[in-house]
């Protein structure tokens, strides 16, 4: 019984000197400085553009005008749909009114007359059976 009291007296000593470290020092612990961060002035968003795409071998017929000042964009756009209309849309957007847009269509629809879909006779057979 007296083994047993010296390993478990021998083991409690081995646990409580034990340390994690591998011979380095204590942990030291720090503050970092306390940084104060000025937010970085925004620029007053402002910008205009306009393109147009007239592409006659693939039918493809746009333009586009768009303006912005601050948080206020105003625009429209246009483009050439497959009955040959031409839809514009007139737009703008704001915080206080959100998006509006007023869409209006010119020209005549055209509408390609439909094939008329013929059905063949159905094949008569006089064949005597099976081969």
């Amino acid at each position: 019984m007296t083994t047993i009291q010296v390993l478990l007296v021998l083991a409690l000593v081995a646990a409580a000197s034990a340390q994690y470290g591998h011979g380095h020092g204590g942990i030291l612990l720090s503050h970092a400085p306390v940084v104060h961060h000025e937010p970085e002035p925004i620029a007053h968003p402002k910008y205009a553009f306009k393109y147009g795409v007239h592409d006659s071998h693939t039918g493809d017929v746009k333009d586009q005008v768009e303006e912005r000042d601050g948080d206020v964009v105003k625009g429209e756009y246009s483009l050439l749909q497959p009955d040959g209309t031409k839809r514009t849309v007139h737009y703008t957007a704001d915080h206080h009114n959100g998006f509006n847009a007023v869409v209006s269509i010119s020209g005549h629809a055209i509408h390609p007359e439909q094939p008329k879909i013929v059905h063949a006779a159905p094949v008569l057979s006089y064949g005597h059976g099976h081969y």
